[in-house]
């Protein structure tokens, strides 16, 4: 193909985008990062590294209430300060035939927005359950701190294909009832909720579903979650070559993640896949979708089933936006827009959760 057949295609794919987030999508792809499907696990982390930085070591001084730093030291471009950061290794979840002791430790880091007592959100991170990182989330988490107003518990939950399905779940619910017992010390109430990102939206919908006390957390705020191994949706039609997610991305990402066919139709590796018995607990919930993501019609179809199923749902659908546009809301007037519903959304059903419990 020549360079300007090449362009051809590139200006078509991006021409539905929004204009801001077209510049931007543009500029990412001039980078020359090949896509992850094409990648070893081993290069698209290393990749990851380079493009987020960041240290591997505690990310903030404690100042002596147990909660580090002045909030600049908990990633590799504090821009978006929040009252503090702390990391910590708390006890992973029991480890099949561990006689009930912690499979070994799970890393944490906690944000504390600037008033307090506040609710809490445990929020998992994107990555397709191979790729990401504390640093890597490090924005977003900011971000749902600041704007939400919450304290925001990111865990850095085991990847595959060295840890397949069920550990990234199980980490997701042990960090969640982790939370729960340790939200005070960190200027949190009792109100709990759960949020993720894109395989961490998964994360976040699984972990409504299998609280261990039966109890449901305040709120799921999914940000373009996957919920469902079906790469024939209309979405996935439409926007099988991204940008920044495509079809075979996610097809190489699922293959990584499973451990055979029989996990797809697991409910806590498919959400879609619950009854709607199961469904009718889980937990409020706010879905964030993108007209041009794959993943579209992966969170618009589980939307649709938790209203269906009695659960109360906000459902934000961005025209012109792509997988992953939240992470551009500095330079996309609709990404930052996006931002600020999502929080109140969020905020609501915190709040909402703060009332029943004073009742």
């Amino acid at each position: 193909m020549t360079d300007s057949a090449e362009d051809g295609g590139r200006t078509e794919r991006l021409a539905g985008l929004d204009p801001e987030l077209r510049e931007v999508v543009a500029e990412v792809e001039s980078l020359g990062v090949p896509p992850w499907h094409a990648l070893s696990v081993e290069s698209a982390r290393r990749i990851e590294d380079e493009l987020f930085g960041g240290d591997d070591g505690d990310s903030g001084s404690d100042n002596g209430d147990g909660v580090g730093g002045d909030g600049n030291d908990g990633g590799p471009d504090a821009t978006l300060p929040v009252a503090s950061t702390l990391d910590l290794a708390i006890d992973g979840p029991e480890g099949p035939g561990n006689g009930g002791e912690p499979d070994g430790d799970l890393p944490i880091r906690v944000y504390r927005p600037a008033e307090t007592p506040a609710p809490t959100l445990v929020f998992l991170h994107g990555g397709g359950w191979c790729l990401g990182t504390l640093d890597s989330a490090d924005d977003l988490a900011r971000r749902l701190c600041r704007r939400v107003g919450a304290v925001v518990v990111s865990v850095d939950y085991r990847l595959a294909p060295e840890h397949p399905f069920p550990a990234a779940v199980d980490d997701a619910i042990r960090a969640l009832r982790w939370t729960r017992e340790h939200a005070a010390e960190f200027g949190g109430t009792d109100v709990v909720g759960v949020a993720g990102s894109s395989a961490g939206g998964t994360l976040a919908a699984a972990a409504s579903l299998a609280t261990p006390d039966g109890e449901a957390p305040a709120v799921q705020t999914l940000l373009y979650p996957i919920t469902d191994r079906d790469f024939g949706t209309d979405s996935y039609e439409a926007n099988a070559d991204g940008p920044l997610l495509t079809r075979a991305d996610m097809r190489r990402f699922w293959r990584e993640y499973l451990r055979s066919d029989v996990d797809a139709a697991n409910p806590y590796a498919a959400p879609l896949r619950t009854d709607e018995a199961m469904l009718a607990e889980s937990a409020p919930a706010v879905v964030v979708t993108g007209e041009h993501d794959p993943l579209r019609d992966d969170g618009a179809a589980y939307a649709a089933r938790l209203a269906d199923a009695g659960v109360d749902v906000d459902h934000l659908d961005y025209e012109g936006m792509c997988h992953g546009f939240l992470s551009f809301a500095d330079e996309v007037a609709v990404a930052d827009a996006a931002f600020d519903d999502l929080a109140a959304a969020t905020r609501e059903r915190l709040a909402a959760a703060d009332d029943a419990d004073r009742r």
